[in-house]
């Protein structure tokens, strides 16, 4: 294949991507007046509803029927079982934020993202509410909606504001609360809003400097990192290492410059 006709393909696939998407949100929207079905799974705040199952099986019929060629990884189990990332894979989470979307209908998004061979090709994370499309084709920059948006620019930690949820600063199974602690108490302010895929994309907008958070899984994470690696962005583990996109990760998102800062002061201590 030559370099313009796989220009072409990404930009196919990246058509198709945002209609489904922008679809899927319109079949969420509508199910506002409906009654949720709710399940638990690993534990009592790890939310599950129909709409979640509903949305993903939608993508998948979709992507089956229009590129029988790919794979798919998806959060609720109705795609593939992908031990590598060879070839074109779809990872997707039909509604990131499924706690926001049951209690608030609001602060959730659908998370998209394509991979070819493990690289990162096409990124979108929809906040379905806002109908505000955060969107990524591998070297051809970000897009908010139609407007593109600048590359980030480095930050300090005295005049960040940081996505970190409480729980990291108090007793917990995953890192000691005295690593983090100190960070919470040094930057500008701190803001959890309980969508992983939504606080990367505030950190491509410049809403928040930084996200930290220690545990996610690919479909959590897969389509922020493309957009935000493509505005000059860091995406890492809390160790400064590449993110596995076949398992559970701690995740730590930043502008240039802070990512430094904050790594060398304050997460040097953070053992894994």
């Amino acid at each position: 294949m030559k370099v313009g006709e796989r220009s072409m393909k990404w930009y196919d696939i990246d058509v198709n991507a945002k209609k489904w998407t922008k679809e899927a949100g319109e079949i969420i929207r509508n199910s506002f007046q409906n009654e949720l079905l709710i399940h638990t799974k690993s534990a009592p705040d790890d939310l599950v509803t129909n709409m979640d199952k509903e949305i993903e099986q939608f993508f998948i019929k979709k992507i089956n029927e229009t590129y029988p060629e790919h794979q798919i990884l998806g959060e609720e189990g109705f795609g593939n079982e992908i031990e590598e990332l060879k070839g074109t894979v779809w990872i997707i989470d039909p509604i990131d934020g499924t706690m926001n979307f049951v209690h608030q209908q609001r602060n959730f998004a659908i998370s998209v993202a394509v991979y070819e061979d493990g690289v990162g090709k096409i990124g979108l994370i929809y906040d379905v509410v806002l109908d505000e499309l955060y969107h990524s084709i591998k070297g051809n920059g970000a897009f908010l909606n139609e407007e593109k948006l600048p590359k980030l620019k480095s930050t300090k930690v005295a005049e960040a504001v940081i996505g970190m949820n409480v729980t990291w600063v108090t007793e917990n199974k995953r890192i000691n609360p005295t690593i983090l602690a100190p960070l919470a108490k040094a930057v500008r302010g701190t803001r959890s809003y309980g969508s992983a895929a939504l606080e990367m994309a505030y950190v491509a907008t410049g809403r928040i400097d930084a996200y930290i958070t220690l545990r996610l899984s690919p479909w959590d994470f897969a389509a922020g990192l493309i957009i935000v690696e493509e505005l000059g962005g860091y995406v890492t583990t809390l160790k400064g290492e590449p993110l596995n996109l076949l398992a559970q990760n701690s995740v730590f998102v930043s502008k240039p410059g802070l990512h430094e800062e904050i790594m060398n002061d304050y997460l040097y201590k953070y053992k894994g």
